[in-house]
């Protein structure tokens, strides 16, 4: 078994291990050949490579890092991305999980807050020939609005609360999913869900651990509940 089919393998086992909490027996098709073909060792430090193709995430620097495969592929499921869908990446880090989107929809728009991941993540995707990932360097708290509203957002860092811009910027019957949490305490990824009738569901799908969202609305005082 080469490295490759065994990641898939451990992803799978871990699907069944949080079965009860994602509801998911199994990761769409789709998912886990976008998975397949995504060269991850090229995303990670080159003293990491060795590492690449285990279940586990990486450092890439900056304080940040490239998640974990089966969190990629759970994420990636839960948007449940369309080809003609446009989707919007808050966190772009090393570019891994927009390459996995390109695969699997017509546009990926990418927003990073380290000024040197994004244009190392902007040349390895252009490198890589994913045409249809466009990066931008700023504060993804906000969202892309150039671009919105999105068939769905992805948010690859922990949010002490869900952004209101970026639900605003999703479509009806379109999904965001997100982690939810504050650093070094208990986190949840997150699907909030925009109905046709504009009404907001969200659901708590697994407890996970993400380095946290930075940007001006972490300097801000924490809102009271």
């Amino acid at each position: 078994m080469n490295k490759v089919d065994r990641l898939l393998r451990e992803i799978e086992k871990e699907v069944g291990y949080t079965r009860e909490w994602t509801g998911k027996s199994a990761l769409a098709s789709e998912v886990i050949e976008a998975i397949r073909e995504v060269p991850r060792h090229r995303f990670v430090p080159e003293l990491a490579q060795a590492f690449a193709y285990e279940n586990g995430p990486l450092s890439i620097g900056h304080g940040q890092t490239i998640s974990q495969p089966f969190i990629v592929a759970l994420m990636t499921d839960l948007l449940n991305p369309g080809p003609n869908s446009v989707i919007l990446e808050v966190g772009t880090g090393s570019g891994y999980q927009a390459a996995v989107l390109a695969i699997l929809v017509r546009q990926v728009y990418s927003v990073e807050i380290v000024p040197e991941l994004a244009s190392k993540a902007t040349r390895l995707l252009k490198n890589l020939d994913y045409a249809n990932v466009e990066v931008r360097q700023g504060d993804g708290y906000y969202g892309w609005p150039e671009h919105a509203p999105y068939d769905g957002i992805i948010v690859t860092a922990a949010a002490p609360m869900i952004p209101p811009r970026l639900v605003q910027q999703l479509k009806p019957d379109a999904n965001l999913v997100i982690p939810v949490g504050e650093p070094l305490s208990h986190q949840e990824l997150m699907v909030v869900s925009k109905k046709a009738d504009g009404e907001v569901v969200t659901r708590n799908v697994l407890s996970v651990a993400f380095v946290p969202l930075t940007g001006s609305h972490s300097r801000q005082p924490p809102r009271v509940r």
